[in-house]
């Protein structure tokens, strides 16, 4: 019959689902193994170790049987130590958990003569501060200010700066750094921003949430017109990006293994843990509950996965998605890619990625992937797949082509022909 759930319930239902505890089994009794092959004479001292469930199923296990099984168990032990290493905050993220950009319009004062000159906004802006900081600013009969005063202010430039708050939010008093690029200047180096104000994205909200100064550095001098101000942009309020909606949290899978496959095993993987009793659910001394629970995760499609906080979790939704990221995950397939970068002369080709059966000219070259058993004495043959000799793989085709000594660029060019004509079985990224 179900009882209630004592303290320790969650942690024994989280350890049934632990692939590291798994793993920790098996290479402790693997260890003893050896041990048991390596010296036999020390078996007696062996068996008074205080392995508790451990040591009485080594005891249950025959010598020889023992000595069949240390290689199967090393085995099974590391392949568990490997999928424990791949978990879901490694391909996902939390909606709400983005970057944010402040933007703001300042000047630039010091500059070496490659300033904006005559540019009448900077004109007008430089008066406007001038006279805004106590500056004895001259003023027309209408009291307007005198603006041809500061008429070819060659050292000063009007420039945008940015900065970014990173996903996890700012809180006030934390500085970050930011860009500050030119509107009209030849050059900034050797300039220092004015104090600006630093708005939100959104132009009909004009909050300030942080202030930019200091002096500007140029990190490429191929690149004058933009520069880096370290830590120069102090927060004035904090920004928090909420990532709790509804008492529901969204899990986003990168671009790189959004897929469906990848979505629905993300959801099958929190849905599993939480049956399981991990999240709370009704389990007693390994008995699940025989009412029904509803699923507490869904794939929305191939990179949205909504997950529903458990009620004793509504008030600890930190602790919850701590738990829920650090969730294993094993056999995710990842989507077959062709990554070139053209401009590096860079190919990445995915170990799964085939082409269909074609011929291939190139100058008075021709490349066609034939069956090894009737092979063409004036083809080439060998670049068919071993496991599946009616696949070819593309990495064969590529490092065939690179015995011949096909440029790069030409290499590219031949995938790029192969992927126009749908024989290419994958996705070409082209960088």
């Amino acid at each position: 019959m179900p009882h209630d759930r004592g303290p320790n319930d969650d942690a024994r239902a989280r350890s049934r689902d632990s692939p590291e505890l798994e793993a920790n089994l098996f290479i402790r009794l693997a260890v003893l193994c050896l041990f048991d092959i390596a010296a036999a004479r020390l078996y007696p001292w062996i068996l008074e170790v205080n392995t508790g469930p451990l040591h009485m199923l080594y005891t249950l296990i025959p010598f020889n049987l023992r000595c069949r099984l240390i290689a199967m168990l090393m085995v099974f032990g590391l392949a568990s130590v490997s999928h424990a290493e791949l978990r879901i905050q490694d391909i996902c993220r939390l909606q709400g958990q983005e970057e944010n950009t402040l933007q703001g319009v300042g000047l630039v004062v010091g500059l070496k003569g490659t300033g904006d000159g005559d540019l009448k906004s900077t004109i007008r802006t430089l008066a406007q501060l001038f006279n805004g900081l106590g500056g004895n600013a001259s003023t027309d009969p209408q009291g307007r200010l005198v603006e041809k005063e500061f008429a070819n202010a060659k050292n000063v430039a009007a420039v945008l700066v940015t900065a970014r708050i990173p996903p996890a939010g700012a809180t006030q008093g934390d500085k970050i750094n930011c860009t500050v690029s030119a509107v009209q200047a030849k050059s900034l180096e050797g300039g220092v921003l004015i104090l600006t104000n630093m708005l939100g994205p959104r132009a009909d909200q004009a909050t300030t949430y942080a202030l930019a100064s200091g002096p500007i550095t140029i990190e490429d001098p191929r690149l004058p017109t933009t520069g880096k101000i370290v830590n120069g942009c102090k927060m004035e309020q904090s920004v928090r990006n909420p990532f709790v909606q509804n008492n529901r949290i969204t899990l986003v899978l990168d671009p790189n293994h959004s897929s469906f496959a990848s979505s629905q095993l993300v959801a099958d993987k929190v849905n599993r843990y939480d049956e399981q009793g991990g999240t709370g659910a009704s389990v007693a001394d390994g008995y699940r509950n025989p009412r029904p629970m509803p699923k507490i995760a869904t794939a929305l499609d191939q990179t949205h996965v909504v997950i529903q906080i458990p009620e004793i979790y509504r008030e600890r939704p930190v602790e919850f998605v701590s738990m829920i990221l650090n969730l294993p995950l094993i056999n995710l397939a990842n989507k077959k890619r062709v990554l070139i970068s053209e401009r590096e002369g860079v190919i990445s080709i995915g170990e799964d990625v085939t082409i269909a059966p074609l011929a291939i000219s190139y100058g008075n070259l021709s490349i066609s992937p034939r069956s090894s058993s009737n092979p063409n004495p004036g083809g080439f043959v060998p670049i068919q797949s071993k496991e599946n000799p009616s696949q070819t793989k593309l990495e064969n085709l590529v490092e065939a082509l690179k015995v011949l000594n096909v440029p790069t660029q030409d290499i590219i060019s031949i995938i790029k022909g192969i992927h126009r004509q749908g024989n290419l079985y994958g996705e070409l990224i082209l960088d």
